[in-house]
């Protein structure tokens, strides 16, 4: 089977850098693999040990373990019940320790856990829960007696009696809980909750409501500021716009004009607000999970009657961030590459329909809800560090597209999930991903967020769509098209599916609106025997945009085998659509040596100005990695033939992108040519190390490490300011490594390093006694660390000939 490593190689260490941050970050922080072998209970096993997970077995007052591997429950064929809560209907009829085997006395042959949340939605409509159950030896079937709901309708929530009456009981319930004076939550659900009550309409809540409005508008943190300040802003602006309580209007005046002053110079939001007088965000950098919420608070701040140019500003710094990722994948973790391997990423799909809904942006709220619609099954059941905003933003993200959306995609997976996440009172807690040992939500109160679900009808408030539909609305059939799209992918197994399509069957689905479809369509492709190139040249070809952009992604796989495609590709990297052009740079890349003629227009086109559709330099960046990449892209090893004006204008402008990634695939360059080819990108080389990118945080020191290893090699005199100024940045992930070469930089440069001895002697006392947000130990190995640089500084008698440029 042919596979084109080649682009393997290229998209994972370099294009996206960030999509490996994600893949380790989201698989590893939820424990993707559950190394313990699957426990027999009617033989005597045990829960393996630091896999304590177990699932609210939904209103029946049970809980119960499941054995999961690999994001999934699907190779279970057991639950042991762990828990009977008194009064509950599992009370006298099942006892922890027993295990369920399966229902209406068949053995479980499939997902035990989707398969009890699909018995419990049936059991609604009689009353009665068949189980089969082992017990001391024994295997037999037990009844447990459930309230009769009836089933959800077609177009669930909307006109639905089953969605109305749980709305009903969870509503009282909260309401009850709330009212306690002893009641507490984080600031997230504590939100969440009041807008439930909110959302209902209903005038006896108000009350509560108020009580909780006034707790909100006097909120504040010292923590992640921008996770808690954006559902109090959300609540505090639907409580305004709702009652017309104008007492709440500074609170809220006050949370949306620090979120806005938080903001960074490109318009992103990180799990703090922006570093004092820099622009630039501190830790991971942008971060999108609470950075959509946020510009939504402000919209509806703006709406509530927060009018301050701010406010406009940073709405629309933030959602031109966003808008980039319309039609090309899901918005991601931070500033990276759109998201393809699954159809929404923690909700952030639902988010942003909901966004461009209240921005009256119906294009963008469109695809974004339908991305939603197509996220379900083991896409939706997953999430960093959990799955709680992936199931929060998932109702009011697929219902912006009517009630056949919601309908349909509560009949693949909404339906039973919910079912299975609601306890016996009425409330529900969060159940998280099959995982077990991280959740950073885990005992979560979630009744707000399924309760806002169930709401969505009544139309109360903006977050369930109040007021006339902006997006555009689907009938049945699309919504079951929509469903389908996002089947046949599993964490378990992504690739037999799509594997066992014919090659028209493929064909056909690389022009289909999803980009997450035609990714996995043309990874099939790649990984097939069967040629393709052909009809990809032709799709290429065609008027058809998706079909285009299918043939690029498709392309990308082939490795050489697509080196027929190259014309066609030369083409398309000047098409009108900035997101074709990137995936035809892509394309080429993936081809290789024989796409190397396309090296000079690409060149062309990166040294080319912003427009005014690529105001970010997207096109630029892409670009960069396509060409540059040391692992893949087109030029990245070897810089022959290579016009040297071209590239040396290329770089100069590339070295200004916001993207930190972007700018470190340009240290390829610093290693391919001479010094004397170099000489005249040294003042730009200077100003990349000088002035970090404003975005892509986390990588923005390769490009700047890279240049002062080009400076200390050269002996150029002005590195040395450069790399005594850079040690005193060197703060959290990983400075603790990178402080060792920033002290090498500096030792090489001899004895003319003296100069530099006071500049290190600020920098060991900042870290003895003032770096904060980061392990003491740590901060004082770095302070050894230059310390020990100073003394051999001090020691040297070497002294080199040094290069002076005058910058």
């Amino acid at each position: 089977m042919i596979r084109s490593s080649r682009f393997v190689v290229l998209i994972f260490p370099v294009l996206v850098t960030g999509v490996i941050f994600l893949l380790n970050t989201w698989l590893n922080a939820a424990s993707l693999s559950s190394k313990a072998e699957q426990p027999d209970f009617t033989k005597g096993d045990q829960i393996p040990e630091g896999y304590k997970h177990d699932w609210n077995l939904g209103p029946t007052g049970a809980r119960g373990w499941i054995y999961s591997n690999r994001l999934e429950t699907s190779q279970a064929r057991q639950i042991l019940v762990t828990k009977i809560e008194p009064g509950s209907p599992a009370d006298g009829t099942l006892q922890v320790g027993d295990v369920i085997l399966g229902l209406d006395a068949i053995p479980f042959e499939g997902d035990p856990r989707t398969l009890f949340g699909q018995a419990i939605s049936k059991a609604e409509i009689t009353g009665k829960l068949n189980l089969l159950c082992w017990r001391d030896g024994d295997t037999k079937s037990v009844r447990i007696k459930l309230p009769i709901l009836g089933s959800y309708a077609k177009t669930a929530p909307w006109e639905c009696s089953k969605s109305e009456k749980i709305l009903q009981q969870g509503l009282e319930a909260l309401a009850f809980r709330i009212a306690d004076p002893e009641y507490k939550s984080v600031a997230i659900t504590r939100s969440l909750n009041a807008l439930a009550l909110l959302a209902s309409g209903e005038k006896k809540y108000l009350p509560l409501v108020k009580k909780e409005a006034e707790w909100a508008s006097a909120f504040t943190s010292n923590g992640y500021k921008t996770w808690h300040y954006g559902y109090v802003i959300i609540f505090l602006a639907e409580y305004i716009i709702a009652t017309g309580d104008q007492s709440i209007l500074p609170g809220l005046r006050r949370l949306a004009l620090e979120s806005a002053d938080g903001q960074s110079t490109v318009g992103s939001w990180g799990h703090r607000f922006v570093q004092k007088n820099t622009g630039r965000l501190g830790g991971y950098g942008m971060m999108n999970s609470p950075g959509i919420p946020l510009t939504i608070g402000l919209v509806l701040a703006k709406k509530a009657g927060v009018n301050d140019p701010k406010v406009s500003e940073a709405i629309e710094k933030s959602s031109n961030l966003l808008r980039f990722y319309s039609g090309k994948g899901a918005i991601p973790y931070g500033d990276h590459r759109p998201w393809i391997q699954t159809h929404d990423d923690n909700g952030k799909n639902g988010m942003a329909a909901v966004l461009f809904d209240l921005l009256n942006e119906p294009e963008h709220a469109e695809y974004f809800s339908r991305m939603s619609v197509a996220c379900h099954g083991p896409e939706r059941d997953t999430g960093h560090t959990g799955n709680f905003f992936n199931m929060l933003w998932a109702m009011p993200g697929i219902a912006r597209s009517g009630p056949h959306a919601s309908g349909e995609w509560m009949n693949e997976f909404g339906g039973w999930y919910f079912d299975l996440a609601r306890r016996w009172d009425g409330t529900f807690i969060h159940q998280g991903a099959p995982h077990s040992r991280h959740d950073s939500y885990r005992n979560w109160d979630c009744t707000g967020i399924w309760l806002l679900a169930y709401a969505i009808p009544k139309g109360k408030i903006h977050l369930t769509g109040k007021g006339k539909p902006k997006t555009p609305q689907i009938n049945s059939k699309e919504a079951k098209g929509l469903i389908l799209d996002g089947q046949g992918w599993s964490n378990n197994n992504r690739t037999s599916f799509y594997d066992s399509l014919s090659k028209e069957q493929l064909l056909s689905r690389l022009a289909n609106w999803s980009p997450t479809v035609r990714e996995r369509a043309g990874m099939a492709l790649g990984r097939s025997k069967d040629l393709v190139v052909d009809q990809l040249i032709s799709m290429l070809n065609s008027s058809n945009l998706y079909s285009q952009l299918g043939a690029c992604q498709a392309l990308k796989f082939q490795g050489a085998r697509g080196a027929k495609a190259v014309p066609a590709l030369l083409n398309s990297l000047q098409a009108d659509n900035l997101w074709l052009r990137i995936l035809s740079a892509e394309a080429l890349a993936g081809i290789g040596d024989s796409a190397r003629v396309a090296v000079p227009l690409m060149l062309e086109r990166l040294s080319q100005t912003s427009s005014v559709n690529d105001p970010r330099k997207m096109e630029q960046r892409y670009l960069s990695f396509s060409l540059f990449s040391k692992r893949g892209g087109l030029i990245g090893r070897s810089l022959d033939g290579v016009d040297r004006n071209l590239l040396i204008k290329s770089v100069q402008d590339g070295l200004l992108n916001e993207d930190g990634r972007a700018r470190g695939a340009f240290g390829s360059v610093y290693e391919n040519l001479s010094f004397n080819e170099i000489k005249p990108l040294l003042p730009a080389i200077h100003e990349a190390i000088l002035n970090p990118s404003p975005s892509g945080i986390m990588f923005a020191n390769a490009i700047q490490d890279a240049g002062l290893k080009l400076f200390a090699k050269h002996r150029i005199e002005e590195g040395i300011e450069l790399a005594a100024n850079y040690a005193r940045t060197q703060k959290k992930h990983g400075s603790q490594k990178r402080i060792v070469t920033v002290m090498k930089i500096l030792e090489s440069y001899g004895a003319h390093a003296k100069r530099a001895i006071p500049s290190l002697e600020k920098t060991v006392y900042y870290f003895k006694n003032e770096e904060q947000d980061f392990p003491k130990k740590l901060s004082l190995e770095k302070a050894k660390i230059v310390e020990q640089t100073i003394a051999i500084i001090k020691a040297s008698t070497d002294e080199p000939k040094l290069i002076k440029i005058n910058i």
